[in-house]
């Protein structure tokens, strides 16, 4: 995994992010996987740009998502691209559901338990503060405790 300084071809979100980092720079981050190597790797390398980094990509997907997951560094803006997605919130306790459809988007509070899931074929694009995300498998209705990603914490 390596951060690229000057790239001027097309990049394809849905394999090769983009982090957004201090002094409004750009780079595509080669070699990305949702490996915990790969993922600590990434963190160590945009460790500087702290909680005001942020992370571009595209996710494809066709159902209930797999596993909750919150940002303690900052809010994440959701954008529906195609078919429909449904964006659920733990917010004190209590389910709070957000349907969008394409074009559409919703921000996650920073630090709010948040799962997506899939009305049929879907594409979204996350803008996420990435440093010190936690994810937990989604085997209830609510997510409990937490397990942290790789790498730095936020603050």
């Amino acid at each position: 995994m390596r951060l690229i300084n000057d790239e001027r071809n097309a990049i394809d979100l849905r394999t090769t992010p983009v982090h957004l980092g201090l002094g409004s720079r750009a780079k595509p981050v080669e070699g990305f996987a949702w490996d915990p190597e790969v993922l600590q790797a990434y963190s160590a390398a945009v460790a500087a740009d702290g909680a005001e980094g942020r992370m571009v990509a595209i996710f494809d997907g066709d159902g209930p998502g797999d596993h909750w997951e919150r940002h303690p560094a900052g809010d994440e803006l959701v954008v529906c691209l195609t078919g429909s997605v449904t964006v659920t919130r733990d917010v004190d306790g209590v389910p709070e559901r957000v349907v969008l459809g394409p074009g559409e988007a919703t921000v996650n509070p920073a630090g709010a338990w948040h799962a997506v899931d899939m009305a049929g074929p879907a594409t979204i694009l996350a803008v996420t503060a990435g440093l010190g995300t936690d994810h937990r498998p989604r085997t209830d209705a609510r997510p409990t405790g937490h397990v942290g990603t790789p790498g730095p914490q936020a603050p």
